[in-house]
């Protein structure tokens, strides 16, 4: 894909997400024919943006992320500092077409980590985390069905990426907790509560994030110092609507939540 065509289609998602409308696909001039197509797109969204890039976001690290989105696997995505926001902030859902929440575990890097020939072992990942957060994910998508474009027009779409809540810093007993088998729940606005498993999280949340670096090492991109990487939905993403407040809880390794305006 030449760069011309990948920042033409890159400002008419941009386009798009700022007006809160969709697209029934990207034209055909400036569709991906390849994952790393969809990439190249995607790398505008940071170029645009108004504030140093946050971090990143792995979509579709569950069955249920998967079948949300029809695809089967995992999807980078840049996390953009404007649309992140702190525990307990009220949003707006507005032209949100996904109106889903996804409870996350969320890590913030101390070190780089580079890209390089050979890939990276999830205890060196673990050695450059600094701190691990509960998080609260709002997808969306500027796609009309985005169950019909399939993963490249998806990562040119930043993985769906819309908004983000990051939670206070976790004790550090996390690092000596099997996060695979930590349970969490959430509940929206007093419904029963719903629960997941950081094994949702293709298999473990340090594998996602594990996942995520060696992704972007082929890229050719750095996983830097300071950036914040939300793994993927452990449960089921949670359905709301303008007035709903979500609350996750993640037992010993805290609480995030969240809600939105009323219409």
């Amino acid at each position: 894909m030449s760069p011309e065509a990948a920042a033409s289609a890159q400002a008419l998602l941009w386009q798009h997400w700022r007006a809160g409308t969709v697209l029934a696909e990207l034209p055909p001039q400036g569709r991906p024919a390849s994952r790393a197509d969809g990439y190249e797109i995607q790398a505008g969204f940071e170029r645009a943006s108004s504030k140093p890039l946050l971090g990143w976001k792995i979509a579709a690290t569950s069955i249920a992320g998967q079948r949300h989105i029809n695809v089967d696997g995992p999807l980078a995505g840049r996390l953009l500092a404007e649309r992140a926001f702190g525990d307990g902030a009220t949003l707006q859902l507005g032209a949100n077409r996904m109106r889903v929440v996804e409870p996350e575990f969320a890590f913030v890097l101390a070190t780089d980590l580079p890209p390089r020939d050979h890939p990276y072992e999830l205890d060196e990942v673990m050695a450059a985390v600094a701190r691990l957060h509960p998080a609260l994910e709002v997808p969306d998508s500027r796609y009309a069905d985005f169950t019909k474009v399939g993963a490249a027009q998806l990562i040119a779409d930043n993985a769906c990426a819309h908004e983000f809540v990051l939670g206070p810093a976790a004790p550090d007993v996390w690092r000596t907790i099997d996060l695979a088998q930590h349970a969490v729940t959430a509940s929206v606005s007093g419904q029963p509560p719903r629960h997941g498993r950081g094994e949702n999280v293709l298999g473990d949340p340090r594998i996602g994030l594990t996942w995520l670096t060696n992704e972007l090492s082929g890229l050719g991109i750095t996983l830097a110092a300071g950036a914040v990487i939300t793994t993927g939905t452990c449960m089921t993403p949670l359905a709301v609507q303008a007035g709903s407040e979500v609350n996750s809880n993640y037992g010993v390794l805290g609480r995030v939540s969240l809600r939105f305006a009323e219409a």
